[in-house]
């Protein structure tokens, strides 16, 4: 079925309405109710299908400003589930406003299922899986008149803002949930573009994470400038085996150019450009990927697949440890595909995580039930299905079990400001103040004795129960072994809070710390950081640059 995208009201005080325009009577559908504000941009409404396209008009012909858009239907077509359709603006062609920084062509803002659209979080996760970026978000939050008044529109720049509530709803009540703000005299060139040459407005140099996100041809080369991180493989061997669109597609590729980037050091340097979730999985293929090219027994394959699925797809794990591969591995390559055939029936947490969720709800005592669960099944060696998950889980339910916030990341790295910031932690070990209070923070001599006394009031401070926070750096394993063995003594419930944020910020950071780390020691930590893996911990947080947790480890 083909449906046109409904008129768009305007907001009362929308200063680009126009005779023929409606406005919104009534801004009751919109008071009380959490609203995004994206961006307007000029181009022209376009809707795409499992099957197809059109502009405005159901009957659009074709112009050369719609080829871009129509092949971008062509390769994420087939992910768009029958009735779903997807509308958006395809700016290829310059309007009123050029644009000279874009990510794509084509921006989607809304997605429906037959006659209705879906809530607002729910169209970013699908567009961004199948490859397509959604309007820049000006302001979200409950819908406040003097906040919208006051936004800033650079109208030289801009065309304008939508409005529209977060939760979804039906067709019918289109004209209460959205409406726009436009500039006045929004259309300022004499003759009209679609009569006009065709003159492409500029993409910037993020678009070609779009290109990969939505299965379009790119390069390698391109893309590795843009993540920051130097790659060495050829990029026919990117793309081999790599199917699929949005960030699964893209962390596969990336892993495979940076198959030889040490793990610590792809997560913290590409998380900048690509986003703390993107990163994450990506050092994880980057560090799993060789596991598939060594002989398993079978008997234990299917329990170590169940595990590396906690952290990665393993589709994408098995395409980038078969792409990497030189043409005479052929051992290797065996490995691989046996692999693959196993991991064919070992099934996914997705089904038993929601089925907890349902069940248990939020909160840490659920979470909690989940990880255990997740640990049972990977001891069985199958995914136990949500009542044996329930069943296996009952003594954690009632959240009477103390808690310990594990923190991993270089020195100043913003591991203790985000720890400041968390509610509810009873006490706080710290190394570095354990070294204050032996006189000299500086001196690393007495790092032994220091670690014992860290250890033992870990130990007294799970004894009586609450939250408590390791303040160190935890660099590695071995470190981070002591501490969960103090833990599990108390069956604590272990989260690791992974800071994942690029050495040169680290650096500079340190250069304005009241007790900076010389340079030699900051250079040694970067060349050992080995961030755990989701599997490792109840909880994995993963804290981006801004000291915010920008993804939970689950594939």
């Amino acid at each position: 079925m083909r449906a046109q995208y409904p008129r768009t009201p305007h907001l009362p005080w929308s200063p680009g309405v126009s005779a023929d325009d409606v406005r919104v009577v009534d801004l009751g559908g919109l008071r009380g109710r959490e609203v995004v504000v994206t961006e307007k941009l000029d181009g022209e409404n376009t809707t795409l299908y499992a099957d197809g396209m059109h502009a405005r008009s159901l009957d659009s012909a074709h112009h050369p400003s719609r080829s871009w858009v129509k092949g971008l239907q062509g390769r994420i077509g087939s992910r768009l589930p029958a009735g779903r359709r997807i509308y958006g603006e395809n700016v290829y062609a310059r309007h009123s406003i050029g644009y000279s920084d874009l990510e794509s062509w084509f921006y989607g803002f809304s997605v429906w299922d037959g006659d209705r659209c879906l809530d607002w979080d729910r169209t970013v996760r699908f567009l961004r899986d199948v490859g397509v970026p959604t309007p820049p978000v000006l302001w979200r939050g409950v819908f406040d008149e003097r906040a919208l008044r006051k936004l800033h529109v650079d109208t030289a720049r801009q065309e304008g803002f939508v409005v529209r509530t977060v939760d979804g709803f039906e067709r019918a009540e289109f004209g209460r949930r959205v409406a726009k703000w436009v500039r006045a005299r929004h259309v300022q060139t004499d003759t009209h573009w679609m009569t006009a040459p065709v003159v492409e407005n500029g993409l910037g140099p993020a678009s070609v994470l779009w290109d990969v996100r939505s299965g379009a041809l790119f390069d390698v080369a391109e893309l590795l400038k843009v993540v920051g991180v130097e790659g060495d493989v050829e990029p026919a061997a990117v793309a081999s085996g790599l199917g699929g669109t949005g960030d699964a597609r893209l962390a596969g590729v990336l892993a495979a150019a940076l198959h030889r980037v040490r793990r610590g050091r792809v997560m913290p340097l590409s998380a900048g450009s690509v986003g703390v979730a993107v990163a994450r999985r990506v050092g994880d293929l980057v560090g799993l990927h060789r596991l598939l090219h060594q002989p398993f027994p079978d008997d234990a394959r299917r329990a170590g697949l169940l595990r590396m699925s906690t952290a990665v797809d393993l589709d994408v794990l098995h395409a980038v440890s078969a792409a990497v591969l030189a043409d005479d591995a052929g051992d290797a390559r065996d490995q691989v595909a046996w692999s693959a055939l196993h991991a064919e029936d070992v099934g996914s947490f997705e089904r038993l995580r929601s089925g907890l969720r349902e069940r248990l709800g939020h909160g840490r005592a659920a979470d909690r039930c989940w990880a255990e669960a997740r640990d049972a099944s990977i001891r069985a060696g199958r995914v136990l299905d949500v009542d044996e998950a329930v069943a296996a889980t009952w003594r954690w339910r009632s959240g009477d079990f103390p808690c310990l916030v594990h923190l991993v990341g270089l020195s100043g790295s913003g591991k203790t400001t985000f720890a400041a910031g968390l509610p509810d932690v009873d006490v706080r070990v710290s190394l570095d103040d354990l070294r204050d209070e032996a006189g000299d923070r500086a001196d690393q001599r007495a790092n032994a004795r220091v670690l014992r006394d860290g250890l033992d009031r870990l130990d007294a401070a799970l004894r009586a129960g609450g939250t408590v926070v390791w303040d160190a750096t935890s660099l590695v394993d071995q470190q981070r072994s002591l501490v969960h063995a103090v833990a599990r003594r108390h069956d604590a419930m272990v989260t690791h809070a992974v800071v994942l944020v690029d050495e040169r910020e680290v650096a500079r950071r340190n250069g304005t710390r009241a007790h900076p780390v010389p340079p030699a020691v900051l250079d040694a930590q970067v060349r050992r950081f080995s961030p755990p893996y989701p599997w490792q911990a109840h909880r994995t947080w993963y804290v981006g640059a801004a000291g915010t947790v920008d993804d939970v480890g689950e594939p």
